[in-house]
């Protein structure tokens, strides 16, 4: 646990919340005292979004689009994995004996949802300013923003499809949950009517960021 307090920057009061945030649900359907990182992995995204959007409008003076595209490409599922790795969070995972064998320690959406749980579970224990402080340190730092936030996934996904003049891309909507003014928004963006990218969002044009982000990096178009 000190390993992962060291990596994460942030000592816990409350030691459990390390393991629950670091808890797959195979896992805690083999073990049925242990609780997955779900309800934590639910708030942290909703902490990250919120802490993103406020970034984002104090420090940036593009149009609301562009903004959307910048919050878009930060907490996409490819950017949160890729923070997990260079963490090394994969290491501390608690994962059911099928989710080992099949490799779900490296998984990107596994990866990404521990990120999310970590940022839950550091609010849950410290409050507001010490999960923006995480944020702030491993996914709004300088050098980061300023490379994935310039990029338009959509216009580049739409430019790499157009290269094969019988391919179509188009986006479905695919869930939509939460209250009217929490809106979350899953995607899909398909290719000639096969998936080739998932993305989630606040609105339909961020869940299509994230989906055409997904694509790019899956690479299987």
């Amino acid at each position: 646990m000190k390993e992962f307090e060291d990596i994460v920057g942030y000592k816990f009061k409350d030691k459990s919340l390390i393991k629950t945030a670091m808890t797959h649900s195979s896992y805690a359907n083999e073990n049925k005292s242990a609780r997955s990182y779900e309800r934590l992995e639910f708030l942290g995204d909703a902490i990250l979004g919120f802490v993103t959007a406020d970034f984002l409008y104090r420090n940036r003076k593009n149009a609301e689009g562009d903004l959307t595209k910048m919050r878009a490409a930060l907490v996409c599922e490819p950017n949160l994995a890729l923070v997990a790795e260079k963490l090394g969070l994969g290491r501390f995972l608690l994962l059911g004996k099928g989710e080992e064998l099949t490799n779900g320690r490296k998984r990107p959406s596994i990866l990404a949802d521990t990120v999310e749980a970590t940022i839950g579970a550091i609010f849950i224990d410290g409050g507001i300013d010490e999960a923006k402080r995480f944020i702030d340190r491993f996914i709004l730092n300088g050098s980061e923003v300023s490379a994935v936030s310039a990029r338009d996934y959509k216009t580049e996904l739409q430019e790499l499809v157009q290269r094969n003049r019988d391919s179509v891309l188009s986006y479905s909507l695919v869930r939509e949950s939460g209250p009217d003014h929490d809106k979350v928004f899953e995607v899909e963006a398909h290719v000639n009517g096969h998936i080739v990218g998932k993305g989630k969002g606040r609105s339909k044009k961020e869940a299509e960021q994230a989906a055409a982000c997904d694509a790019l990096q899956r690479k299987k178009i």
